[in-house]
């Protein structure tokens, strides 16, 4: 048996530029369910996808869509720090909201992820 992930995966989130194409698509072909969550910066859908793991999709304005992998640590500070000395840029610095604490980093081979500290 394996030992838990020191810091697992805990949330996937899809950024689309056509939020209600990409939900029929997923939840069509995996029987995802969508629920939309009220949101202040726009339309956002919550995914059930596995236990352990939620997921959500939201609307943006990129043409690609992306899946954004969100990264739970133990300090989202020291976390973003320890990201940005490796070369990743920090596309967002790290922000409190209602559950917890998220930042945005930008690894040095192109791709993102979300690191994700949630309030005891």
């Amino acid at each position: 048996m394996s030992e838990a992930l020191a810091n697992p995966v805990v949330h996937l989130e899809l950024h689309t530029a056509n939020l209600s194409r990409a939900c029929a698509f997923y939840t069509d072909l995996f029987d995802w369910i969508a629920d939309p969550v009220r949101a202040r910066g726009g339309t956002y859908l919550a995914l059930d996808l596995a236990a352990g793991i939620g997921g959500g999709v939201v609307e943006g304005e990129g043409e690609q869509a992306l899946w954004l992998p969100y990264v739970e640590v133990a300090s989202i500070e020291e976390a973003t720090a320890h990201g940005r000395a490796l070369g990743a840029g920090v596309k967002m610095e790290p922000r409190e909201g209602p559950a917890g604490w998220r930042s945005i980093l930008a690894v040095p081979a192109g791709a993102q992820v979300a690191l994700w500290q949630p309030k005891s």
